[in-house]
């Protein structure tokens, strides 16, 4: 243990005990504070000294005693923290954990520290676990969105919400061609593929007249969807809507936001097993979270620009959408797919609105 004579003398003795960094066992002692460093008395032992710059503290902790650790390994420990505080200040040492702690000691400050963490804290999941969702819905790798929409089908299947679809194959043909024709015009590396199905297997608990698009590009159409159009092109309208979910990732964005960010790292990361695992997730999310309003807006207006590109109008898929609604009940009443956010009439505007800026 090294005896550094010539140290400044020190202040007044605080109370305390000593360990020699050998053993387990306290030695009672006394430690004298000075400007130049640090001197410990033990009883019938002698004093030894060291300079400040050898001296290291442990952060404060309430109801902790300060302890000063020694470069040999020995360690004092002290119940006055007050004066160990001023020691600390007159060296300039822990600022940052002494300028915590003032603000922890005022009523005032730390409200406003809690105040300032919930507002950060709703930010966060009001804007940040959303922006994060989508970032990381636009990184995923493909391989990945193939087993989500595999699981997805599974769960859909599984539960009775879909089944075959009754549908001719004349019919079902009509409605593939159609949708090559769609999915050619969305372009990306999805595995673009449509499945007709009945939305009402087991009685009226499935999914009805609906139409819905899964990560990889697999978009399911309901057999009462198809007997609720009065033409093809309101059916079509329905498809690009469904693409525009599909190459802006709207789906995966919200399975992302609805389970967290446990998820997104898992995807990011491209550990396809466990996306298997959560891809069980996809429809529950899909059916009761539906999409945000900026994603059916988006997607909207890349229905829009597919049929402003071949019939010159978005008047089928806005019929089409407002008589879902009127079949459903009217304003609100509508918990598909196709018409959750934002309400259909303010849909409706946006495509006449898209059409007359067209012209």
């Amino acid at each position: 243990m090294p005896d550094l004579n010539g140290t400044d003398q020190a202040g007044p003795g605080l109370p305390g005990v000593f360990f020699d960094g050998h053993s387990s066992r306290d030695h009672p002692a006394t430690l004298h504070l000075g400007a130049g460093g640090v001197r410990v008395r033990l009883e019938g032992r002698g004093d030894h000294h060291w300079r400040a710059d050898q001296v290291t503290l442990d952060a404060p902790l309430p109801g902790v005693r300060r302890s000063l650790n020694f470069p040999d390994g020995s360690r004092f420990e002290t119940p006055d923290d007050p004066s160990i505080r001023d020691w600390e200040r007159q060296h300039g040492r822990n600022r940052l954990l002494g300028g915590v702690r003032r603000l922890e000691g005022s009523w005032g400050t730390a409200l406003g520290a809690v105040a300032v963490t919930g507002a950060v804290l709703w930010g966060f999941v009001t804007f940040g676990i959303p922006a994060l969702a989508r970032q990381a819905a636009a990184v995923t790798p493909v391989g990945v969105l193939a087993s989500f929409d595999r699981e997805a089908m599974g769960v859909l299947e599984g539960q009775n919400l879909i089944g075959p679809s009754d549908l001719s194959a004349a019919r079902q043909a009509q409605l593939q061609a159609a949708f090559r024709d769609v999915s050619g015009w969305a372009g990306g590396p999805y595995g673009y593929r449509l499945l007709l199905r009945d939305g009402e297997p087991a009685g009226s608990g499935g999914l009805g007249a609906n139409a819905f698009a899964l990560p990889n590009g697999t978009v399911v159409m309901t057999d009462q969807l198809v007997a609720l159009a009065r033409s093809d092109r309101e059916l079509v309208g329905v498809l690009a809507h469904e693409a525009g979910h599909v190459t802006q990732r709207h789906g995966l964005a919200s399975v992302y936001q609805a389970l967290g960010l446990s998820l997104i790292i898992t995807a990011v990361t491209g550990d396809v097993v466990s996306a298997s695992t959560f891809a069980a997730a996809v429809p529950v999310a899909l059916v009761q979270g539906g999409y945000s309003r900026a994603a059916e807006t988006q997607s909207d207006e890349v229905a829009a620009r597919f049929m402003l590109e071949r019939y010159g109008t978005t008047r089928p898929l806005q019929t089409i959408l407002a008589r879902l609604e009127a079949q459903d009940g009217g304003p609100g009443s509508v918990p598909d797919l196709l018409g959750t956010h934002p309400g259909t009439d303010a849909r409706i505007e946006h495509l006449r609105q898209l059409e007359d800026a067209a012209r």
